[in-house]
């Protein structure tokens, strides 16, 4: 569980690219090319420590393999009233 701020913030934006990559059509190897590229790039610019860099990393995998995370919403049907 993440406990920082900042990696809280870090993990909502990018679990919310990656549900909005999934809406757009894309496949879950393009999911987890953009995952990977968010992640090194967080490991580059040095803006979290390491251990909160993989604490995260962690809970993207977990949210990643939830397939409840990308199903696709089903509307509700209207009852017909003739």
């Amino acid at each position: 569980m993440l406990q920082d701020s900042q990696a809280i913030r870090y993990y909502q934006k990018l679990t919310d690219g990656m549900v909005d990559l999934w809406n757009r059509g894309r496949r879950f190897d393009e999911i987890q090319s953009y995952m990977d590229g968010y992640l090194a790039c967080l490991r580059h610019t040095s803006t979290l420590e390491i251990y909160l860099i993989n604490r995260l990393e962690e809970e993207v995998w977990r949210f990643f393999r939830d397939p409840s995370n990308f199903e696709m919403t089903r509307l509700q049907t209207e009852p017909d009233y003739y």
